[in-house]
């Protein structure tokens, strides 16, 4: 796996209200947290620029509205904002795609000339897999960092539910089976990005 030395981590959504179990249901992927934290680490060791993406909710009963504490970004994640050696960028965003945020993600990303980015963050399926999806359909390379995501149990039509993890396989296999997004694990991506 190749790595662009000025390829970008995007940093999808990691605010405490996704601690709120009572809302969101079980979850998958303990160990995600870990594995964004260091994404983050090595992106800026090497001085990648780093995208913090953060969804402020409209929905009044959100945990991720603004002026709720659960709006806020999780302690590993605040804490390492503006220690990189490389370009920062925040944006905030009211729907799915950190594209639809601002400022602008594309536009920082031209005027960066940055044709690759790595996508990290909450929800697997939701927010993570659409910014995925429409960096693909953009021309972006993107690089979906499965370990590095997680997600909930949901309902769907018919009765349908379908558990955290069955959701976060089956948005690995459309993004990767439909070449949206090459899938890839925390530790293919650190190590090629430490070279």
């Amino acid at each position: 796996m190749d790595i662009a030395e000025n390829a970008a981590l995007v940093v999808v959504d990691v605010q405490k209200g996704f601690e709120e179990l009572d809302f969101w249901g079980a979850r998958n992927n303990p160990g995600a947290d870990d594995n964004i934290a260091a994404l983050i680490d090595v992106w800026q060791g090497t001085g990648r620029p780093v995208v913090f993406v953060r969804h402020d909710s409209v929905k009044p009963g959100s945990p991720l509205r603004l002026g709720y504490e659960g709006n806020e970004f999780k302690e590993y994640v605040e804490e390492r904002r503006g220690k990189g050696a490389g370009a920062e960028l925040f944006l905030t965003k009211t729907v799915n795609s950190a594209f639809l945020g601002t400022p602008d993600l594309g536009a920082w990303l031209t005027a960066a000339g940055v044709s690759q980015i790595v996508v990290a963050g909450i929800q697997t399926n939701m927010c993570a897999e659409t910014t995925a999806r429409m960096g693909g359909n953009l021309g972006y390379d993107v690089v979906f960092a499965y370990d590095a995501t997680y997600t909930f149990d949901l309902e769907g039509p018919f009765g349908w539910r379908r558990s955290a993890e069955e959701i976060a396989q089956a948005s690995a296999v459309s993004l990767h089976g439909g070449g949206f997004a090459r899938v890839a694990t925390t530790g293919e991506i650190v190590g090629a990005a430490g070279r």
